[in-house]
């Protein structure tokens, strides 16, 4: 099962509730949210019309419910997929970028969902742009803890690696991006390239500064 795939347990219907919110999410990530209106959510979802005012207020809490459920089983699954790449932090900052390859050569792949959605957002107060800026904060808070462990891992100062963390970051949504444009797999792969020299000037020993010369004229 791919982290886009909506888990369900075959022994329990899914609610009304559920449903709704696996088809916005659906509808959402193929589509974009303003071509997509709750007329074909409920109709997708099959449900009536009734359940989806009876779950929510309007369609924007139903998108940013949806979003929020998707975060947590893209979390889940991208930490999961990065612990898998190796038992050394620098393995598993670089195993991050093939794990974003193998879900950008899947059918489902349409990008970054919080990017989509805040991008279609113009108000950065909606409940939906405030929902994609806690996924990438989450994303950061999960790289910066595994920066932290290389510096650990190779007996750095820890203020070399802070810019570190937002760099990563950068690279990944770029390298979402590129690959949703372009559909370049290997965008991931390029992006892999850029981070192994930010690792490698990282690990660098940092350059001492010269005394100044003591010279004088005669």
């Amino acid at each position: 099962m791919t982290h886009d795939a909506i888990p369900t347990d075959p022994t329990q219907p899914a609610t009304a509730r559920e449903r709704l919110l696996d088809a916005a999410e659906a509808l959402i990530y193929a589509g974009g949210i303003h071509a997509t209106g709750v007329d074909a959510i409920v109709r997708q979802s099959g449900t009536a019309r009734k359940s989806f005012y009876t779950h929510f207020e309007s369609k924007d809490a139903l998108i940013a419910a949806a979003l929020e459920r998707r975060d947590e089983r893209w979390m889940n699954w991208f930490i999961a997929g990065t612990q898998r790449h190796g038992k050394s932090a620098r393995q598993r900052l670089l195993g991050m970028f093939d794990v974003l390859r193998d879900w950008f050569v899947s059918a489902d792949f349409h990008g970054c969902a919080f990017l989509n959605a805040a991008g279609e957002i113009e108000s950065a107060d909606d409940p939906i742009r405030v929902v994609a800026r806690k996924h990438k904060a989450r994303l950061l808070d999960f790289v910066r803890a595994e920066c932290d462990a290389f510096a650990a891992e190779a007996a750095l100062d820890a203020r070399r690696v802070a810019p570190l963390a937002r760099q990563w970051l950068v690279l990944l949504d770029g390298a979402i991006a590129v690959a949703l444009v372009s559909g370049e797999a290997d965008a991931a792969l390029d992006a892999q390239t850029v981070a192994k020299t930010l690792l490698d000037a990282a690990a660098r020993p940092a350059a001492t500064k010269r005394p100044p010369s003591r010279r004088t004229t005669t």
